[in-house]
């Protein structure tokens, strides 16, 4: 017999990227990442499959399902597909929504459930394991699978604070990639004290200049361009940040604001595309192929 479990988890856009500091503040964004997980008794191993990258690294989503199964005691292995609406590596949390799909997926087709800050640590765990993420990116994990605005203590993987917001999300995304286990965590560090004061913004509830501050920080401590942050400003927008450790760019904007910065965005001369989406604050879902979760 073949157990089947489907689900999606949520992109997220940065409010404090976590590696300075190891806290961090996101925002769900509705873009999705989806998972297909097939189990049966006569498999062994699981394997991956990620159809955007039919040759990419699959040990995240792997890992995801063999942890489910570890924790479960069963036996079983199969096959984890997953696809995506999110660009990859690009700050915008692809791996944790990957990571928060695969482990719902599974716990779909075996018919269990743990509460949702437990699936959110073990997707961390799984990451962390297989060496994609420096802080385990425990606030982007936290925004996928919850959605709205969170803040977090990466460090001991406490969540502080959610609250549900309504944004229209505008994301600038070039078509370079950069892998967040890739990033200069040294020149992060030497940031810290300032990427503390963006923090506390965000505690108070200032996510948009919390959001702004700590984008000129990591562009400055890892080398990204400042124009389109500061073309965002130019078109009175109030919150503008690095997404992640980057490349792309993420803003809370109006919409009487979108197509003044997505034409801001377009003329800077960078090779990408412009994503208009709003914050997502419904979190990951399980369902039937139906639809239906």
């Amino acid at each position: 017999m073949t157990l089947e479990g489907h689900a999606c988890a949520f992109g997220a856009g940065t409010i404090i990227n976590a590696i300075a500091t190891w806290k961090g503040a996101a925002f769900g964004i509705d873009l999705k990442t989806f998972a297909d997980v097939e189990l049966s008794e006569s498999e062994s191993v699981i394997t991956g499959l990620i159809k955007e990258v039919p040759e990419g690294d699959t040990r995240l989503i792997e890992r995801c399902v063999e942890l489910v199964l570890e924790r479960f005691g069963l036996e079983l292995g199969g096959t984890i597909r997953t696809w995506s609406e999110i660009p990859l590596a690009g700050g915008l949390k692809s791996s944790s929504a990957a990571a928060n799909a695969s482990v719902l997926a599974t716990l779909h087709a075996v018919g269990e459930t743990m509460p949702s800050l437990e699936i959110i640590k073990l997707g961390v765990r799984a990451a962390k394991e297989v060496g994609v993420t420096v802080t385990g990116a425990f606030d982007d994990a936290c925004a996928s699978f919850l959605g709205g605005i969170v803040i977090t203590d990466n460090r001991n993987m406490k969540l502080i604070k959610r609250e549900e917001a309504d944004s229209r999300v505008l994301i600038f995304a070039p078509s370079k990639k950069a892998f967040s286990a890739d990033t200069n965590v040294k020149r992060s560090q030497l940031i810290a004290p300032y990427v503390e004061m963006a923090y506390e913004l965000a505690l108070a509830g200032d996510y948009e200049r919390a959001m702004t501050l700590n984008g000129f920080l990591y562009c400055g401590a890892l080398g990204f361009d400042t124009e389109y942050m500061l073309r965002a400003l130019e078109c009175g927008v109030k919150g503008v940040s690095l997404s992640g450790t980057g490349p792309s760019y993420a803003a809370l904007v109006k919409a009487d604001q979108v197509k003044e910065l997505k034409s801001a965005w377009e003329s800077c001369g960078m090779e990408g595309r412009v994503i208009e989406t709003s914050i997502n604050n419904s979190g990951a879902i399980s369902f039937n192929r139906e639809g239906s979760s």
